[in-house]
């Protein structure tokens, strides 16, 4: 069973997932718009990364870093 996240859902109405398949393969699920042809994609967290700076970029590493809250808060240091 693939688990997946909205990591964000832009004004025009894409979206972007982070998704876990059961291999354990982390990657990025896009969604377009049905203006834009709802076109599905899926990418490469460091290809997705590298494409540029938008939202769903920031939404991405923003994410990650609260994984590093997670673990200051568990060891305390």
């Amino acid at each position: 069973m693939k688990k997946a996240r909205k990591l964000y859902e832009s004004p025009s109405g894409d979206l972007w997932y982070l998704v876990a398949d059961p291999s354990g393969t982390v990657f990025v699920h896009h969604e377009a718009n049905l203006a834009s042809g709802g076109h599905v994609e899926h990418e490469d967290i460091v290809a997705f990364l590298s494409r540029g700076s938008g939202p769903e970029q920031q939404e991405l590493l923003r994410l990650i870093g609260t994984l590093t809250d997670e673990h200051t808060a568990a060891t305390g240091k």
